[in-house]
């Protein structure tokens, strides 16, 4: 394995992804992603040596918003190690005021370069929210809010739309995406170019993640 002064090549510590630009950030991610599908990850076996070193001070390169599937876990899809990225994750990644505040903190007072929003295929919650609209029926509980969140995302697709749930999964990453890049915080930085906002699809089947729009200013 090639190394660059003793960090594995492609790894989250290599180049400039670390506290450098959103393009950077965006390339290790993409990249991480690349080792998983092809199965040869440069983290994710022997991790011990990883967590201390980074038990110090945090310096992650972004931020990944995306939803609880256990199917989808983000540190091993992008093949990423300790203290590489933030990770939240909510069922669709429904955004609240707790997240946004997350997001927020990570990107003002550790300064990632990038904000990722990931859904993925055949989201249950996505499936959830169009079934209880086909039924008429708003779940109980706090299960509804994620539901009053998601539904604007499936009825923009239509109801009737034969590809409905994999054309809802995207809309409602759109839908995320384009909250965070209008919240009167991350505007301003985003704005400057020195951080990036982008979504992205993760395929159950093939472990692969497509970006849906490129980041603004990257």
């Amino acid at each position: 394995m090639a190394s660059t002064g003793g960090v594995p090549a492609g790894s989250a510590l290599a180049g400039q992804a670390r506290g450098g630009t959103p393009r950077a950030a965006l390339a290790e991610l993409l990249a991480g992603n690349r080792r998983f599908v092809s199965g040869q990850p440069v983290h994710g076996h022997d991790v011990t040596a990883a967590a201390a070193t980074a038990s110090g001070d945090q310096q992650p390169y972004a931020v990944v918003l995306g939803c609880i599937d256990s199917r989808v876990p983000l540190e091993a899809i992008f093949d990423q190690t300790f203290g590489s990225i933030c990770v939240i994750r909510t069922g669709a990644h429904v955004l609240d005021r707790a997240v946004l505040g997350s997001i927020e903190y990570v990107v003002e007072v550790l300064g990632v370069a990038l904000v990722m929003v990931l859904g993925h295929e055949r989201c249950g919650a996505v499936q959830a929210t169009a079934e209880s609209l086909r039924a008429g029926r708003r779940p109980a509980g706090a299960l509804a809010h994620l539901v009053d969140r998601i539904t604007p995302a499936v009825t923009e697709v239509g109801m009737d739309e034969p590809h409905l749930l994999p054309l809802a999964v995207r809309r409602h990453v759109v839908r995320t995406v384009a909250a965070l890049r209008a919240d009167p915080r991350l505007a301003p930085p985003v704005a400057a170019g020195r951080v990036a906002v982008t979504g992205a699809v993760y395929d159950l089947a093939t472990g692969e993640v497509a970006l849906l729009d490129p980041p603004h200013r990257a």
